[in-house]
């Protein structure tokens, strides 16, 4: 008796080639803003929670004397542009462009659940959003080139 194997199954996408590629592309980009911020973000809460100084422009000291850029104790500054919370907002928000990025990419690829989640870490871990841009886009580019007819026609 002998043994059939089953026939492959056929990887099939939710877009064209150039839409996926678009998606990846997008995905790339945010991966890196998003990365950066984060590390940004983290070098600005080293120094609010160790040192207690947050990065302020502009400005007066409670001594009389005007802060032009600096870092400075939050209760010792009036009025100026606290960049400390720029930054976390902007990760905030720009975290929230690589998810919707992320959410694109996964479901033209049509990928498990878990990998959505695997990906989105990649932006509140430090470090993780290049390893992961890396790997994820070296994947799509090997799943296209390995799956030229599983692209669905429109």
């Amino acid at each position: 008796m002998t043994e059939q194997n089953p026939a492959p199954k056929v990887r099939r996408f939710a877009g064209t080639p150039a839409q996926i590629r678009s998606a990846s592309n997008f995905y790339k980009v945010a991966s890196y803003i998003t990365g950066v911020m984060l590390l940004l973000l983290c070098a600005e809460m080293i120094v609010k929670y160790f040192w207690h100084l947050e990065l302020f422009i502009g400005g007066t000291l409670l001594d009389g004397s005007s802060n032009t850029v600096g870092l400075v104790n939050r209760g010792d500054i009036t009025e100026g542009v606290n960049i400390s919370l720029a930054i976390l907002i902007a990760h905030g928000w720009l975290y929230v462009l690589y998810l919707l990025a992320d959410f694109r990419l996964w479901s033209l690829m049509r990928w498990p659940f878990s990998r959505f989640i695997t990906i989105a870490l990649g932006g509140v871990v430090p470090l993780l959003s290049f390893f992961m841009e890396k790997k994820v886009h070296g994947e799509v580019e090997t799943e296209l080139a390995s799956h030229p007819q599983a692209a669905k026609r429109y």
